[in-house]
């Protein structure tokens, strides 16, 4: 058993066929960029921006022995595995589990409401003990803005008291950087070994200072360079280094995030395919796509 590493993750991007089949073998090869070239120190495939909610479950049970197979270490890892039927997400947490990537991304179940935190103790409690391993490593998933069901401190130090080093990380994509100090204060954050990881990028120097662990974010598909170049500067958060990279995220802020990293990693690639999303989602207009594509060269410069 390896607990994910530190550091800066990319929500990976999906590719999808045609008829929107995950082409695994396709994002195998991309999460091998993202961690070689593109200055990721890990990769968190079928999350949000991976549309993990739109990739069949088949395709989603078949990826772990394709990362294997590609000898992707497993500390540099965290798949999406979260799903509204807890039978399924126990399906897929032990499909990973086989393959040795045993820290998973979990999203509550996200079609029911204004559910308690007793119905949320319940949902992770059945997967864990159904999928009853000691290796199981689970970042629980707090994105209230899509999946309308947040994940409280309360909730995090039940399961945290119940299930130990199990539960083992969080990730706060609620934008708000007070939420996540929130999680690190009452866990203790990488201090009591809980990894705490903002979603942007901006929040970087603020969340180690904080005690979280490091940042996932869908822009790092495109940015995890400029970010690596902020934390090698000696100014550190006051670098000009830095401030590029604050500048990129908010710019990234003016799309849609998917479609943005989609359209981009397909200029990268020379590969219209990588604009395809799977519906609803639509790829950016010709214009916003040039916007995109200016904008870009003028923070790469």
């Amino acid at each position: 058993m390896t607990k994910a590493r530190k550091g800066i993750y990319a929500a990976a991007i999906s590719p999808f066929t045609k008829d929107y089949r995950l082409d695994c073998s396709k994002l195998v090869n991309y999460c091998l960029y993202l961690l070689h070239d593109g200055g990721c120190d890990g990769v968190a495939p079928i999350g949000t921006t991976g549309e993990g909610a739109s990739v069949s479950i088949d395709d989603r049970m078949k990826l772990p022995k394709l990362f294997f197979k590609a000898s992707i270490p497993a500390d540099r890892v965290i798949i999406g595995t979260g799903n509204p039927s807890t039978p399924d997400a126990a399906r897929l947490s032990k499909a990973a589990l086989e393959y040795g990537y045993v820290n998973q991304l979990v999203l509550p179940p996200f079609y029911y409401k204004s559910v308690g935190d007793d119905g949320l103790y319940d949902y992770f409690s059945y997967m864990i003990k159904t999928i009853n391993s000691e290796n199981l490593r689970i970042y629980l998933y707090h994105f209230p803005q899509v999946s309308m069901v947040p994940i409280s401190v309360d909730l995090v130090l039940r399961l945290k008291n119940e299930f130990g080093s199990i539960i083992a990380g969080l990730k706060d994509s609620s934008g708000d950087f007070s939420q996540s100090v929130a999680f690190t204060t009452a866990t203790g954050g990488i201090n009591q070994d809980f990894d705490v990881y903002p979603s942007s990028e901006a929040f970087y120097f603020k969340g180690i200072q904080a005690g979280c662990a490091g940042i996932i974010s869908g822009s790092t598909n495109v940015f995890a360079t400029l970010v690596q170049a902020a934390i090698k500067s000696p100014e550190g958060p006051e670098s000009k280094e830095f401030k590029k990279v604050i500048e990129a995220r908010s710019f990234a802020g003016e799309f849609n995030l998917m479609a943005a990293m989609k359209a981009a990693e397909a200029k990268r690639t020379a590969d219209e395919s990588w604009e395809r999303l799977a519906p609803p989602l639509q790829k950016l207009n010709k214009e916003d796509k040039q916007k995109l594509y200016a904008g870009l060269s003028k923070i790469f410069a």
